[in-house]
């Protein structure tokens, strides 16, 4: 087997396992994914160009495809049960024991002023850290860890030609990667957004 299907191998069992797998593991992939797979596989049995980027988790809200930092993903949950909390926003879905720790969960459709959609076997609860700050995203999927180099990400005119209006506030570019278009999600600006901490229902 050649080092390129070994690649291939190694991102097909990292999608794999993001979507199939016990969070404690999957959390443990991404770490390292994060270390060690640095080479985006070809389509079509092409041999790819390798390119060194940050790596990235690419997931789905709405019709658009999102990055966000993989140092700040903790982990990647299938839903389970949300306990409810009392008189808060209604983007607040409650919270869970996340390993031990009481965690609030967001409904990030909501949360962005989106139609809320019922929750179907790919919605996945994304455990995202920024400083002391820790919170679980509802999103649509989770699809795969992606190396994004920086000189991908853009800003300016293109990223308000990429970018819809209602996340431009917490986005820190977009990244067109294989004629895909992703907006990259500013985790820390989202975290500590002053709506994040307006939660209490008035």
């Amino acid at each position: 087997m050649s080092s390129e299907d070994l690649k291939h191998d190694a991102l097909a069992a990292i999608q794999q396992l993001i979507s199939q797998a016990p969070s404690a593991a999957a959390a443990r992939q991404l770490q390292i994914a994060q270390e060690q797979f640095r080479v985006s596989g070809g389509a079509g049995g092409e041999t790819a160009t390798p390119f060194v980027g940050e790596q990235y988790l690419v997931f789905a809200l709405s019709d658009r495809e999102f990055a966000i930092k993989a140092e700040l993903v903790q982990g990647v949950e299938r839903l389970a049960d949300i306990t409810p909390v009392p008189n808060v926003v209604s983007w607040v879905k409650g919270v869970i024991n996340l390993r031990g720790s009481i965690v609030s969960v967001v409904d990030l459709r909501m949360f962005l002023g989106l139609e809320p959609i019922p929750s179907t076997p790919r919605s996945r609860l994304l455990s995202l850290q920024s400083n002391d700050m820790l919170i679980c995203l509802v999103v649509d999927g989770v699809s795969e860890m992606l190396p994004i180099p920086s000189n991908a990400i853009v800003n300016g005119n293109m990223r308000q030609a990429t970018v819809p209006p209602w996340v431009s506030s917490y986005a820190g570019g977009s990244a067109l990667i294989a004629n895909r278009v992703m907006v990259i999600l500013d985790v820390h600006r989202l975290l500590f957004s002053e709506k994040m901490h307006q939660y209490k229902a008035l």
